[in-house]
């Protein structure tokens, strides 16, 4: 006789699997940090091995900027010192001005100002016959002061007392915030030692130190031209009054008597 099972009868047979399912650990018990940190290695390696390099790199280059700073110092203060101390002397050399009367190398001196100068020299040389230079310099490298640069100029540029006999020289030393004036014999003579006092006592220096050059310059160029103008309109009246007197002097007439009378 057969028996029929059925399916159902064969239900508990196959409760428990043939093959047991693989279950995921927890996660507590892996350490996939390991796994994490091989895998990361390289990348950081790259990126100390690039950091490594950029850093060499940039201290070369620091290094070649630091250089090139420092011999573009060495080679260029020797340059500026010598463009400095040319100055004062390139004046002496180059020799007054022609037309201008101003040679302002400390390149203080506005436009206007060197027109006005130009101006007042000019009618003072052409009336009167005195020339005056005005001089400008940023600073005196040399011992010399203002005085002794002043001198230095006059006796430069005219060598002989012939030339340089009606001439006058005024210094003004930006930096130093002094001046000068000098000049031959007769122009000394023309504007007299109090006038030459106040104006490298007045006018130059105080003006000077609150850095209004222009104005400084000027008022003492007029007052050189106003000293000398005066000084012209003096002899020339103590000329026509010896001229006069020597005119008006009686002269004696001889009589027949032989007393002289007077004409």
């Amino acid at each position: 006789m057969e028996t029929i099972l059925s399916p159902r009868s064969f239900y508990p047979l196959f409760r428990t699997p043939l093959f047991p399912q693989l279950q995921p650990k927890s996660s507590s018990g892996l350490k996939p940090i390991c796994c994490a940190a091989l895998r990361k290695q390289p990348s950081q390696s790259i990126k100390q091995s690039s950091y490594k390099h950029t850093s060499w790199l940039d201290n070369v280059h620091q290094g070649l900027a630091a250089l090139a700073i420092s011999l573009a110092l060495n080679f260029s203060l020797p340059i500026l010192a010598d463009s400095v101390l040319a100055s004062e002397f390139d004046v002496l050399n180059d020799g007054p001005p022609k037309e201008s009367y101003v040679l302002d190398d400390a390149g203080v001196l506005s436009r206007v100002t060197k027109s006005d100068l130009k101006r007042l020299l000019s009618d003072l040389e052409s009336r009167k016959g005195y020339h005056i230079n005005i001089v400008t310099v940023r600073k005196l490298t040399s011992k010399a002061d203002a005085f002794e640069y002043a001198d230095q100029v006059l006796e430069r540029w005219y060598p002989t007392v012939e030339e340089g006999n009606n001439k006058g020289i005024v210094v003004l030393v930006t930096s130093q915030k002094e001046g000068a004036v000098t000049g031959g014999p007769e122009f000394v003579k023309a504007v007299g030692d109090s006038i030459l006092d106040a104006t490298v006592s007045e006018n130059l220096p105080v003006l000077a130190t609150e850095e209004k050059y222009n104005e400084a310059l000027y008022s003492a160029a007029k007052r050189l031209v106003a000293a000398e103008t005066a000084f012209l309109i003096l002899v020339a009246h103590r000329l026509k009054t010896t001229k006069e007197n020597l005119t008006s002097k009686p002269e004696k007439r001889q009589t027949r008597n032989g007393v002289s009378s007077l004409l």
